[in-house]
């Protein structure tokens, strides 16, 4: 029978993977990953885990939860090479995107909110309107609209007579919606992002539901980053605490 390395102080794999519902096999594909630090072996050629290597996988499981396997396997590779400054910027770069995405977030929840329903009146009839009572009611030039149509932001359809187009009460929500957007500074592509989102849901009312799953799914990564940054943290001062050791 094996010696446990747990009598020497030592983790095996399991007890690691036990602690969080992973496999053994997962631990070690984990070390080969540069994700956990090189194991120590005994002389049969089993491997030795520490408090340390435990450390470095309550931080990479509490990384992977904010900024994904990716960041979060490149994060833990950097510090266990001693390149905490390589970390830290991937860390940045993810905080970055995370500020982009609530900024989304918090334009189109406002450019939903500016779209004011309109009294039947001065909607669109059934033929829809035409681009230049549209391009004035904006405030844009026509050709701003032409250029929205190319960029998929808006649908007119063609007279069939005249060969003009024309806009019905989709397109003129889809328009108000990307004018809110452009004049936050938001680029075409993103905003044609957000009218198919609209169009997919079938208007601006059942988007809401959407939104507020956005807002959850944005608060829950913004507090999963701060729950990796403690672990991280903590497996960092074990480290130096290790390093210190080492040159006593």
């Amino acid at each position: 029978m094996v010696a446990n390395p747990q009598s020497g102080g030592g983790l095996r794999p399991v007890d690691l993977a036990r602690a969080h519902g992973l496999s053994a096999q997962a631990v070690r594909n984990y070390e080969a990953a540069g994700i956990l630090p090189a194991a120590a072996r005994t002389a049969s050629g089993y491997r030795v885990y520490t408090p340390l290597h435990a450390r470095a996988l309550a931080a990479f499981l509490a990384l992977v939860a904010g900024h994904g396997h990716g960041t979060a396997a490149a994060v833990l590779r950097g510090v266990n090479v001693g390149a905490p400054d390589e970390a830290f910027r991937l860390i940045d770069e993810s905080h970055a995107q995370l500020l982009d995405d609530r900024r989304t977030l918090e334009a189109v929840t406002g450019a939903l909110r500016d779209l004011v329903p309109e009294p039947p009146e001065s909607l669109p009839g059934p033929t829809g309107g035409f681009v230049g009572a549209l391009a004035a009611e904006l405030g844009i030039r026509p050709a701003t609209l032409r250029k929205w149509e190319r960029a998929g932001l808006v649908r007119p359809r063609r007279d069939p007579v005249t060969g003009y187009r024309r806009y019905d009460e989709a397109d003129v929500r889809d328009a108000r919606l990307a004018h809110q957007l452009r004049r936050g500074g938001y680029p075409l592509e993103r905003i044609a992002s957000v009218i198919a989102q609209v169009r997919s849901a079938g208007g601006v009312e059942p988007l809401e539901a959407a939104l507020r799953e956005w807002h959850d799914r944005v608060s829950a990564r913004g507090r999963a980053m701060v729950a990796g940054a403690a672990e991280l943290e903590t497996y960092l001062r074990a480290r130096e605490r290790e390093e210190e050791k080492a040159t006593a």
